[in-house]
């Protein structure tokens, strides 16, 4: 956030930064961490209410921080900070007052444990757009993804590194998410791609399949859905013959991303397949498909930008649904269409 309020005082906006959680010390030992300037940011460090709009009414902001809304509170209220009625009332006030004056708000909120924003569904309602910043400690990388937006799309993401000196764009997502993965082959190993908006990215499908110690076998998915993971070993032992009732099933996507899209079906099929018969599929060889109850494999959408993105991390083959790729340029490489599992299995496998 501070480094959003120097880029906007970079590009000459005068800049509000309402801090309520931090002091302005703590910030401006942040702000020399990160190399921001904020020759065009204005600190104000409080919780309440009045003082701020007083503020913002005093001075001409183009941008207004507010961090966070759950510590901002009116003397109007007798409720403490971040109930239900102090919230409604601060993104009352300071929405009202930024349609009056024209400067663009930003309310930072807190989330639940469910990953959903903290407070009354009714602040999701008042504003124009609802922005979730994502990430762990355990990764590098941040996902900005809009799930409401009035001025534009919700299937963009942004995608950035943190370092030391702050959050960086990727540039290059497939880059990163492939940055590990090694050129020698191994088993149930498997690259895709996904569409997040109108982005491609790829990125590598873990599988690892062994024999069940336990009476009953485990189905362990991390990065896509438990319950998809089980419909797909369903679909592999009933249409592709591989016995799965005694094997412990795992699957993996590599550098932590959570996919929900069915073009990854095939390629999770394959991983598996691939680690039960210890045989590596082509390092060089993009996977993308969807795969229906009866074993078929069904057509997805953008199918030429994932081909393309394909050619720019140097892939040589692309392995996708056959109705997907009728006046698709292939862009100068390998394209082979299936129709069914058990041809893509025959291609990949043999």
């Amino acid at each position: 956030l501070l480094q959003a309020a120097g880029a906007y005082s970079d590009l000459g906006l005068e800049v509000a930064y309402v801090t309520a959680e931090e002091s302005p010390a703590q910030l401006k030992q942040r702000a020399r961490r990160l190399n921001v300037t904020g020759r065009n940011v204005t600190v104000v460090n409080t919780t309440s209410l009045e003082d701020v709009t007083r503020i913002i009414s005093e001075e001409s902001f183009g941008i207004v921080l507010i961090d966070s809304i759950q510590t901002v509170a009116s003397s109007n209220l007798d409720s403490p900070p971040g109930t239900v009625g102090q919230i409604r009332e601060v993104a009352h006030q300071l929405i009202l007052q930024a349609r009056s004056k024209g400067f663009a708000l930003f309310l930072v909120g807190h989330v639940t444990k469910d990953g959903i924003v903290a407070g009354p569904k009714l602040l999701e309602h008042m504003v124009d757009t609802v922005i979730y910043f994502e990430g762990d400690s355990t990764h590098l990388y941040r996902i900005l993804r809009a799930t409401k937006n009035r001025f534009g799309s919700v299937s963009e993401i942004g995608l950035f590194e943190m370092l030391p000196e702050g959050l960086v764009e990727v540039v290059n997502p497939s880059s990163l998410f492939l940055s590990e993965r090694g050129e020698e082959p191994r088993s149930g190993s498997v690259v895709t791609s996904i569409c997040q908006g109108q982005r491609p990215i790829l990125v590598e499908i873990q599988a690892l399949v062994s024999p069940s110690g336990y009476g009953n076998p485990q189905r362990v998915a991390s990065g896509i859905d438990n319950k998809r993971l089980a419909l797909l070993l369903a679909i592999l032992e009933k249409r592709g013959g591989y016995p799965m009732g005694t094997n412990d099933a795992f699957v993996s996507v590599a550098g932590g991303l959570r996919l929900s899209e069915p073009a990854v079906d095939l390629p999770v099929l394959i991983a598996l397949a691939s680690s039960i018969l210890n045989r590596s599929v082509d390092a060089e060889t993009l996977v993308v498909g969807e795969v229906g109850l009866s074993g078929e494999v069904r057509g997805i959408t953008m199918i030429d930008r994932r081909i393309i993105e394909a050619r720019k991390m140097g892939l040589q083959k692309v392995i996708a649904p056959k109705g997907s790729l009728s006046r698709i340029d292939t862009a100068g490489m390998k394209v082979i269409g299936v129709k069914t599992l058990s041809e893509a299995l025959g291609i990949l496998l043999s």
